[in-house]
């Protein structure tokens, strides 16, 4: 059966709502469009948007402390620089966040909306060129479908996909045989990268992408189960090119 992929997702703002995809843009040495563009930084994160460095993730807000954040649903539209936030399905925060109003009305709800979490005023941060990794270099992430099946096994309960919060989910092939590609070359359709480690996971995944309740233990589970605590790859991209939803991927 061929690796065909399955779901695309990028995540503008760190810590906020998957945006699905059916096809994306890929350039040689960067992550995808958009993706980790914004993150909304503790009160009391120091950040030099004139000359940005990576940061832990604890620096910002995220699920694997704030599990509060997936009770939202945000939209950005890259067309107009506007983000919705909603709750319960109603709109309660927009603004242009390409702009000064437009970033303190989002700052300003999420100050209300994470209260003492946020330790200090939020603030949502944006540097040309910077991307809010989890890791410090730009690269897409890549789980095999086939990996969640065989978790599932172990865990005995559904484990949504978007627990793990990767750009590319693919179906067919072996259960974690994207490990193998770590250190090797491969190819999405006409895109061609190279594996650079599989992704070590935490607390973040314990939370359902519906209700926010962390109602499992992923890292536990995987630790028992297979005696790591890995979940999917990074890769950087090598050549660029367009890669759509039911691609082949060629390892």
């Amino acid at each position: 059966m061929p690796l065909t992929v399955a779901q695309i997702y990028r995540y503008p703002v760190k810590g906020l709502t998957p945006e699905p995809l059916p096809r994306v843009a890929l350039t040689a040495g960067e992550g995808l469009p958009h993706d980790r563009r914004f993150a909304l930084a503790h009160g009391s994160t120091d950040f030099d948007v004139g000359a940005p460095t990576w940061m832990p993730k604890t620096k910002f807000l995220m699920l694997m402390r704030n599990e509060r954040l997936a009770k939202l649903r945000t939209r950005f539209d890259d067309s107009t620089g506007v983000l919705t936030i909603q709750r319960d399905g109603k709109t309660v925060a927009s603004g242009n966040i390409l702009t000064a109003n437009g970033r303190a009305i989002v700052q300003d709800f999420f100050a209300a909306y994470m209260g003492a979490e946020a330790l200090g005023a939020p603030k949502l941060l944006e540097a040309p060129g910077h991307m809010f990794s989890d890791v410090a270099r730009k690269v897409v992430s890549i789980i095999g479908l086939a990996s969640l099946r065989d978790l599932e096994r172990v865990v005995r309960h559904a484990v949504d996909p978007r627990r793990f919060r990767a750009n590319f989910y693919f179906d067919g092939g072996r259960p974690w045989e994207e490990f193998d590609w770590v250190g090797r070359e491969f190819r999405i359709g006409a895109v061609r990268l190279r594996g650079v480690k599989p992704i070590s996971r935490c607390a973040a995944t314990n939370v359902d992408p519906d209700t926010a309740e962390r109602d499992l233990n992923i890292p536990l589970s995987l630790q028992q189960g297979f005696q790591h605590i890995h979940t999917g790859i990074y890769a950087d991209v090598l050549d660029g090119g367009t890669v759509a939803v039911g691609d082949e991927i060629k390892a």
